[in-house]
């Protein structure tokens, strides 16, 4: 649950060095603070001969292959960006400049932790202007076979996750999580992304998985994780598939006050559930938090009473 009405961005700059799980690029990404209202935004600072500048936003999705990725109107792309908008929305971080010299954000572990560390040692700055938050007031839904995904009205920020896999050492697994920070941090962060081996050869060939290894991601083969040390959760891979739904979900642009529900979903399903919201204008309302609010809206988050400059809070 958010516990602020303000917007906030980050209060120092921070830079991270990684490759891209996908593309195999090394590339070195810098988050910079951005003004209230700004949104977060990703630009490309190896693209000098057309618009490099990438809103972090739903309808900018262009591709959902094992990676939700972006691109503006000049072609100009930046892939796998849900790690880190994962760790903006846990974190509260509604304004944010993205910097990166190369095309895909860096996997680093392969789940947001390393995001989040970097974002607690900047810190975080309180803005002036109030935080507008979208919340559902029907449940929507869309389904391709087997797959399914629900945005549904409650009091609250939540997200459940059903998987189903053919593998023993997966099987079946469901969660449900209340997104707060203090348990996505113990709970999602560090949930990582994974595969099977004897898929690498076929999404090597799809241009896809370059800079996979066991640095960056779950390998499984068969009913063994290959990985030292194995799983960091008995269902890190459900906890994972809901780390990149807060992710994918944070594209409409405000903080989510209602309830995900994915079964078999993946980056294109939770891209598909937010163009059948907002073409369904009678589904959710934007409120600002703390302003007078509509009948049945949720009560705004805690407030607390500062200056009205700026206020640094160290996460």
């Amino acid at each position: 649950m958010l516990t602020s009405v303000y917007q906030h961005t980050i209060l120092n700059a921070f830079t991270v060095t990684g490759v891209g799980v996908h593309s195999g690029a090394t590339a070195n990404m810098t988050v910079k603070p951005a003004d209230a209202s700004a949104g977060i935004t990703f630009i490309r600072t190896d693209v000098t001969d057309k618009n490099n500048v990438i809103p972090a936003r739903w309808n900018a999705v262009v591709d959902t292959k094992l990676c939700t990725v972006l691109a503006n109107k000049s072609g100009v792309t930046i892939s796998t960006i849900e790690h880190l908008m994962s760790a903006f929305a846990a974190l509260g971080i509604d304004n944010a400049t993205v910097e990166i010299d190369g095309p895909e954000i860096p996997i680093m572990d392969g789940s947001a932790v390393q995001f989040v560390q970097a974002i607690d040692k900047a810190g975080l700055l309180r803005q002036k202007s109030r935080r507008h938050v979208l919340r559902v007031l029907k449940t929507v839904s869309y389904q391709e076979g087997e797959k399914e995904v629900f945005l549904s009205p409650a009091d609250g920020q939540f997200f459940g996750f059903e998987i189903s896999f053919h593998n023993a050492l997966i099987g079946r697994q469901k969660f449900t999580h209340a997104l707060k920070e203090e348990a996505y941090r113990g709970d999602i962060a560090a949930a990582r992304t994974f595969g099977f081996l004897h898929e690498v050869e076929a999404l090597r060939k799809m241009g896809l998985a370059r800079g996979g290894s066991l640095d960056n991601a779950i390998v499984i083969d068969g009913d063994k994780v290959l990985n030292e040390g194995g799983l960091r959760f008995k269902n890190e891979f459900v906890r994972h598939k809901i780390l990149d739904a807060i992710g994918d979900i944070y594209l409409m642009g405000v903080q989510l006050i209602g309830h995900y529900h994915g079964v078999k979903a993946g980056h294109a399903m939770n891209n598909k559930i937010l163009h059948v919201l907002f073409s369904q204008p009678d589904a959710f309302e934007i409120i600002e938090l703390g302003a007078a609010a509509p009948r049945h809206a949720i009560p705004a988050a805690p407030v607390y009473v500062e200056a009205e400059r700026p206020v640094a809070v160290v996460a």
